[in-house]
């Protein structure tokens, strides 16, 4: 900080007493929360100054804001507890923990919530996930969801972390293939979408993945696995279609919760945009494309639209 022309340092590392475990920065970029082990908790902004302080009766492990920076996540170390406090270091509550016995010893290794800032794929998305080191994870609706998606990787987990949209789940460990002196250990990123489906895995040489981190756009992942980084390239499963010289293909807007579906004549090069909710597919032959869409009203229910090449629906 400069002050009346001199430098100072601000929010020095000199607890001596304890170490740093984890920080995270709010989404929009404004206050960081730091965390150590002792249960010292520290909320600075962005310019250095510390905004408050807290010592909490607890061992600290991992940290997380909430997407609207109201709340903070604190996960502790040994009991494997979550609890969330405001942004003030006022304790609210504990959330409720079913991927793993309160007694199992397995140790908490993720808390990520997605912060929501380039949109959901649909509304009331499954988004805050929290990881254990024999594999299990459980992703909630929000901190109250009493009946979350319960997900059991079959790998010690390491890192967990949401891409940019908030429709894939990265979770970094290491599988144990054979017995005995035949035991072999395989380095893995496996992808897993909001509803617990398993999209891939990645195997990784080497003997450990000790951070990843999604490329804004999520088309590529960064792994630090021992002393390299290595880069994946992702291939997202599109939605698309082609059909009388049309290409329909659908993405997501930040500020729409629908999926913009385009209608681009390859011929023309005009464009004509329609908005789906709860798109599930696209299947296009001869003059006309159908999408499969699910009801929003908890039914249960299914709809198929028929659209000619401009977009306007011929039948549903």
């Amino acid at each position: 900080m400069l002050h009346k022309g001199m430098w100072f340092e601000e929010m020095i590392n000199n607890r001596n007493k304890s170490v740093v475990k984890d920080m995270k920065w709010t989404a929009d970029g404004q206050k960081i929360c730091i965390v150590y082990e002792d249960g010292a908790v520290i909320v600075g902004s962005v310019d250095g100054n510390r905004l408050w302080g807290k010592e909490l009766e607890i061992e600290l492990n991992l940290v997380e804001w909430s997407p609207d920076g109201r709340n903070i996540l604190f996960g502790t170390l040994g009991s494997n507890e979550v609890h969330l406090y405001d942004n003030l270091g006022n304790f609210i509550s504990r959330l409720p923990i079913y991927a793993v016995a309160a007694d199992s010893g397995t140790r908490l290794v993720g808390i990520s919530w997605y912060n929501g800032l380039s949109g959901y794929v649909e509304p009331n998305v499954p988004s805050l996930a929290i990881a254990f080191e024999n594999g299990r994870i459980q992703i909630m609706r929000d901190d109250t969801d009493d009946a979350p998606i319960l997900i059991d990787t079959g790998i010690a987990a390491q890192r967990i972390a949401w891409n940019t949209f908030g429709s894939v789940l990265a979770i970094s460990g290491t599988k144990v293939e054979g017995a005995g002196t035949a035991a072999r250990e395989t380095q893995m990123v496996q992808f897993y979408n909001p509803f617990g489906k398993h999209l891939r895995t990645l195997k990784v040489p080497g003997s450990g993945i000790s951070a990843l981190s999604w490329e804004g756009g999520s088309l590529r992942l960064a792994l630090a696995v021992d002393s390299f980084i290595y880069f994946a390239n992702i291939r997202p499963d599109y939605q698309w279609g082609y059909f009388s010289n049309t290409l329909v293909y659908a993405f997501n807007k930040p500020e729409r919760a629908e999926n913009c579906v385009c209608f681009w004549d390859t011929n023309t090069d005009e464009r004509h945009i329609k908005y789906v909710k709860s798109l599930i597919s696209i299947r296009a032959a001869g003059e006309n494309c159908v999408f499969a869409t699910k009801t929003d009203d908890g039914s249960g229910q299914f709809i198929l639209i028929l659209c000619k090449a401009i977009g306007s629906p011929v039948d549903r």
